[in-house]
Order: C-alpha cells, then structure tokens, then sequence
C-alpha cells in the first residue's frame, strides 16, 4: 500500500516539482496552498507524513503546527525559508519532527530521504514493543498507539513520533542517564547531521506538554555534561 504524504506551500512550483519527485518514489501525495486547506483536508484524508512551509496566507506553518499537534502525532517535517537557527528552534518548539531549509540550495532528493527516515522510524516504532506497555509511577506508554498518560491522563497535547521515543528510551531504564548522543540515535537512527541543542529542544517541548497536566512534573532530569534520566515518582 502507498505511504501519503502531504504537502502544504503557496509556491506552486514547489508543490510541482515535490509531487513529481514523490510521485517517481512511489508516493500518493496530497497538496495544500495554504494552512487553513490544510486543516481541513488532513483532518478528511489523515496522510502518513506532512511537509509544511513556514510562511504561508490564511494560515501560515507555525499556526497549523500548533493546531495539528492538539490532534495527532503524525510526522511532521518543517520547511524553513531563512538560513539560521531561529526558524529551525521553533520548529521544534513547536513539534516538527525534523526541518528543511529551503535557502542555499533546495534539494529535493534529501527531503526525500528524510521522509523516507521519519516513514521508517514511525514504523519501527510501531513494530517493536507493540504489546510492551511501559509504566513507570505515573507514566503509562503504548508505543502500538503512541498514547501517553500520566496520572491516568492523556496528555492534552500528543507527543511527536520523535518526543514518544526519547520519553521512551528514558523510561525504560528510570535511574539510568542517556547521553545525549543515545538519545539521537534513538530518535533520529539514521540521519547523523542533528546536533546536541535538538535533543535539549524536544526534552524542553516534551516537559511542557507533561506540565499542562502536572505543574509539578519533574519525571526528567537534566544532568549537566551528560544528559537526561527518568526518575520515577
């Protein structure tokens, strides 16, 4: 069965060309000028992955991440039009799985190939440790579903493919640090080119999803000059 992936850009060409390029690949594809299209027909028609540009009309990237996140976890991979780190920190604030940065050289071929690797990594994780539920104190994780509680409460806001796996890798040794190099290769298993301050933004983003339902969170903890542990409660 084909994967679907969504692309949502005002640029034209852009959907053309990532349409043909994904189409080759033996994708189906989705396409959406602006976010508010997009909102809706996702909802409709659920995709495997979405690509989504930053600046948009009606609704640009940043406001449909944040809707989409509210609802589902599905992969999402950021387009970013400036060439620093600004639009790439708030990606990940705000729940992208990964980003792209359209300046200096847009290349099809690797967002291609980081498509391909957040499709594997959501199948992965849907294969292995399907019928491990994890429950540590207050936490509770299906990684079959990705549902996450706490205190016997869904999070408001669903965590990303990537966030489920680091709480993941976490939770399964409480007490034992991960560095944050184990924690990239767990979350992002092939794709080397991601520094330390990746990991740091998605344990910040993850912390403030669990303390939407406990003010008090304090499950994750930061070990200077090594990493992260979970503590369990």
């Amino acid at each position: 069965m084909k994967e679907t992936i969504a692309l949502i850009d005002d640029d034209r060409n852009i959907l053309t060309s990532l349409s043909i390029a994904l189409e080759k690949e033996g994708f189906k594809v989705q396409t959406y000028l602006d976010g508010e299209s997009a909102l809706i027909g996702l909802a409709r028609t659920p995709p495997d992955l979405a690509v989504i540009d930053v600046k948009m009309p009606k609704m640009d990237g940043e406001e449909l991440l944040k809707k989409l996140r509210k609802k589902t976890s599905l992969p999402i991979i950021f387009l970013t039009s400036k060439d620093d780190e600004i639009d790439e920190l708030l990606g990940l604030k705000l729940g992208a799985d990964d980003f792209i940065k359209k300046s200096g050289g847009f290349s099809i071929k690797v967002l291609i190939e980081r498509i391909r690797i957040q499709l594997r990594k959501k199948n992965i994780n849907s294969i292995e440790d399907t019928k491990n539920i994890i429950a540590h104190g207050k936490l509770k994780l299906d990684p079959l579903q990705l549902e996450c509680e706490w205190d016997e409460k869904q999070l408001p806001d669903k965590l990303t493919t990537t966030e489920f796996l680091i709480v993941q890798e976490l939770a399964k040794r409480p007490g034992i640090i991960k560095e944050r190099s184990q924690l990239m290769d767990i979350a992002y298993r092939e794709d080397t080119d991601i520094e330390d301050r990746t990991i740091d933004s998605h344990v910040k983003r993850i912390r403030k999803k669990f303390k939407k339902i406990d003010v008090n969170f304090s499950a994750i903890e930061t070990r200077y000059g090594s990493g992260y542990r979970w503590n369990v409660s």
